[in-house]
């Protein structure tokens, strides 16, 4: 499949053109980007060795975590680059590959986020059939899921702008490959075009908004049902993800529920929920979540006992 433009490259211009500006932007997004490798490997790690953290809630914390550090991996280090050496030229191909891989993982995390929602609904309001019903094989089932949905948008995302005829110019304004600056680019009309995109990632965020809201609602009202401490207990868990939720989602739909036109917000919000979000995740979930922090500590106490 070849596409039908005259464009080999793209010159993306970045969050700012002032050399001194770069690079202090360079200084805080490699700090940012170092948190959010080590935060979420620290994540994965712990899950995976700790025995206590066996329940379904930490299989999905853990894949969050590795979902975040591809998906700012896929952005971060060319983004820091680029700040850096002051080349901001992207190949066709890969702002092709940028961008189903940005999709790929955002969709992935998006649909992930509502099954976290999920077992959380299960574990508050159906205690005693929770392990039955969130067994090994259903959770790993749910993040297949996650995966398929996440690559279904991301595919249709690809298909939708690689062969769309790209005659110049090759200016991107913004740090990414990303759907509304693309087709800013493209020499036809897009009207067609505007209303899958909204279709395919406005209406996906929006409607998994809706029925995250609606499981934390039903979750909340539930809460009343509960002991004193285990309320207190359940409501720490959920303030967690209700935070990432809006995190995430609030960006994303302000982004992507609206036609391909870009406004000078567009940048920030990107740098938020492809730069800050990702960063802040663990720390959200590791700073409200006393196992969590506990195995941590035992895990620590373990590998210097080792060295020893």
């Amino acid at each position: 499949m070849e596409p039908r433009n005259n464009v080999t490259y793209f010159v993306l211009l970045g969050l700012t053109q002032n050399p001194k500006e770069q690079k202090v932007l360079f200084v805080m997004f490699l700090l940012f980007y170092i948190l959010t490798v080590v935060g979420n490997l620290l994540i994965v790690m712990t899950v995976i060795g700790s025995k206590n953290l066996n329940s379904p809630m930490y299989f999905f914390l853990a894949s969050l975590s590795f979902i975040d550090l591809i998906y700012s991996s896929s952005i971060s280090p060319r983004f820091i680059s680029d700040l850096f050496f002051g080349e901001n030229t992207i190949t066709f191909e890969s702002c092709m590959t940028q961008l189903f891989t940005e999709h790929l993982l955002g969709g992935t995390e998006i649909i992930l986020l509502l099954v976290m929602a999920y077992d959380r609904y299960v574990a508050i309001c159906k205690p005693l059939h929770y392990l039955v019903i969130m067994r090994q094989m259903v959770c790993v089932v749910l993040l297949v899921l996650s995966w398929v949905g996440g690559f279904l948008h991301s595919i249709i995302q690809l298909i939708t702008v690689y062969r769309l005829p790209f005659c110049g110019p090759n200016i991107i304004d913004h740090f990414l490959c990303d759907m509304h600056p693309l087709l800013k680019l493209v020499c036809t009309d897009t009207y067609v075009i505007d209303l899958l995109v909204v279709a395919n990632g406005g209406l996906m965020c929006s409607i998994l908004f809706l029925l995250l809201l609606i499981s934390y609602g039903v979750i909340l009202h539930s809460l009343k049902n509960l002991s004193p401490e285990g309320r207190q207990k359940a409501l720490q868990t959920c303030a967690s993800h209700i935070m990432v939720v809006f995190c995430f989602f609030v960006p994303c739909i302000f982004m992507y529920v609206r036609p391909a036109k870009t406004f000078p917000i567009d940048k920030s919000l990107s740098v938020f929920y492809t730069v800050i979000t990702p960063m802040l995740n663990p720390l959200i979930y590791s700073l409200r979540n006393s196992e969590l922090t506990n195995a941590m500590k035992q895990l620590w106490r373990k590998k210097c006992h080792i060295k020893q």
